[in-house]
């Protein structure tokens, strides 16, 4: 072998082989030149270092990332990244979490739950815990922050219906007032309407008007409004049925503050001369209503708030309907005004915004009742739920004779031809709906009044426009684009419990029934009802 330098400079180096055992000579000449020869050295010196730091990381981290650090090598070496690997372990490690396989996130919580993340953090970075674990106790986590959101929001409910019972002190006062009031005044013992009122009572061509309430307070404000928006107040006609304790307050309200033009009568149950058979049948339904109540009151105590979640079913036990002996006897409206054909039945939480003459005018088609069905909040968008919200369509006799995703229609502003409810034997039918609730265990709808009117007046219903009930106030506070919506409806329906005689009742609506409180009364001003 010999070898041959340039004296020009080390451009080229020659290396020649001889082997003189062959018959003729072979010379192999290889040439490396200056311009392949740096920069390949050039390339090397960049390339080993960080392969050598990359196999070497590759395999400090294949103990917890890799089944093998050959594994993590070959993978790596083949374009994966760390970012890729983190990835696709971490995937791994939440659906491994997710699906309940391996340490059951159960043990986490019994070895009690990190509140914060960043505590997490740190002690998963102190005891250098493996990504499955991280992912156990995240989940672990989450899951308990989720049920104590859960429960608070289950005791917020619970805490509103039971707020929704209460009589605030400012309308007791108000009833003991009035009631010693008319132990000492003769005019607030004036019996109502007065006698040159009288032969409006049952007249047809007079616009009769029927509340069955005993809140004075808030049967006050009904006829204010409604008396304040009427084109012709002198043909209104006020019926007020209410209890016997409500009774005495209730008249010397309305003797000592009489209602110009229209004339009011105000009568208590106790007043009544029913027949043996309409008692029976009232005391029929109203043990059947307390059995439903007292079967759902009993699922709600009985219920494990804090993990098994609050039957809603059951919450709605506790709303001020589903007790109210008023609320029942609705049902029985043509008995308790046998001589009317037609009436506007309004409840005692609504305030009326506009004249509503024409609702007497309305023609209901031969129907019994009208009432608004379809939404004034959208498309497809029901006011007051929809069918399957109130019934139970795992029940053939249900299911087989209603459609689950109809909307209902509403309570609180309706149109009623006594006439044609009695033709149709609609009390009679309400009944038969009971008998059956009863024989099904009463797990055929919620409790309340409204369910079993829903299957009582099956296809008894006239659609009247939407823009005659805006429903719903006692629930949710206005969005902003609903004010102007507000503004054009004609009647206010805060059904929910937060009624604006309420603490709980929203401010920003209050005041669209204060309006029509009378604060200058005297008894109203002793009370301390304010604004």
């Amino acid at each position: 072998m010999k070898f041959y330098i340039s004296t020009t400079g080390i451009k080229r180096v020659t290396i020649s082989t001889t082997n003189s055992s062959a018959k003729g000579s072979t010379v192999a000449t290889r040439r490396i030149t200056r311009r392949t020869f740096l920069p390949v050295v050039l390339l090397l010196s960049i390339v080993l270092p960080f392969l050598f730091v990359r196999i070497a990381f590759l395999v400090l981290e294949s103990a917890s990332a890799c089944n093998s650090a050959l594994d993590c090598i070959g993978w790596g070496l083949l374009g994966g990244s760390e970012a890729s690997l983190l990835r696709e372990e971490l995937t791994r490690a939440l659906m491994e979490a997710k699906e309940g396989h391996g340490t059951n996130d159960g043990d986490y919580r019994r070895e009690g739950s990190t509140e914060s993340f960043n505590v997490l953090v740190n002690e998963m970075t102190s005891n250098q815990q493996d990504i499955k674990t991280f992912a156990f106790r995240t989940k672990a986590m989450l899951s308990m922050m989720e049920l104590k959101v859960q429960s608070a929001r289950e005791q917020e409910s619970i805490n509103w219906h039971l707020a929704s019972h209460g009589v605030p002190k400012s309308l007791h006062c108000l009833c003991l007032k009035l009631a010693e009031e008319y132990a000492v005044n003769a005019m607030a013992r004036s019996h109502l309407p007065p006698p040159e009122y009288v032969s409006r009572l049952t007249d047809p061509s007079f616009h009769h008007v029927v509340l069955l309430t005993d809140n004075v307070l808030a049967a006050s404000v009904v006829i204010s409004s409604t008396v304040q928006h009427s084109a012709n107040p002198e043909k209104l006609v006020f019926h007020i049925v209410t209890d016997k304790k409500t009774y005495i307050p209730m008249n010397a309200w309305f003797a000592i503050n009489p209602i110009k033009s229209a004339a009011v009568e105000v009568k208590g149950l106790h007043q009544y001369d029913w027949s043996h058979e309409v008692n029976v049948h009232v005391k029929e339904m109203l043990e059947i209503h307390r059995l439903i109540w007292s079967h759902y009151n009993d699922n709600l105590r009985n219920a494990n708030f804090q993990h098994e979640g609050v039957n809603r079913r059951s919450l709605e036990a506790l709303t001020p309907s589903c007790l109210s002996l008023l609320n029942h006897l609705r049902i029985y409206i043509p008995e308790l005004f046998p001589d009317l054909n037609k009436i506007v039945f309004l409840d005692e939480d609504v305030v009326v915004q506009h004249d509503m003459s024409s609702l007497w005018e309305l023609d209901l088609n031969k129907k019994v009742v009208g009432a608004v069905v379809d939404s004034w909040c959208g498309d497809n968008c029901c006011p007051g739920k929809k069918y399957k919200d109130y019934l139970n369509f795992s029940y053939p006799i249900i299911s087989s004779n209603f459609d689950h995703d109809r909307c209902v229609w509403l309570y609180g502003v309706n149109v009623f031809d006594l006439e044609a409810w009695r033709r149709v034997k609609i009390t009679t039918n309400y009944h038969k709906w009971l008998k059956h609730n009863l024989n099904f265990g009463m797990e055929l709808w919620q409790p309340g009044v409204h369910p079993p009117a829903l299957l009582a007046f099956e296809g008894q219903v006239h659609p009247i426009d939407p823009s005659w009930h805006v429903g719903g106030l006692g629930y949710r506070p206005p969005q902003a684009h609903s004010i102007k919506m507000l503004g054009d409806a004609a009647v206010l329906h805060f059904s929910g419990p937060a009624k604006p005689w309420l603490d709980i009742g929203f401010p920003e609506l209050r005041s669209l029934w204060n309006r029509h409180v009378n604060f200058s009364d005297k008894f109203i001003r002793k009370c301390r009802i304010l604004g």
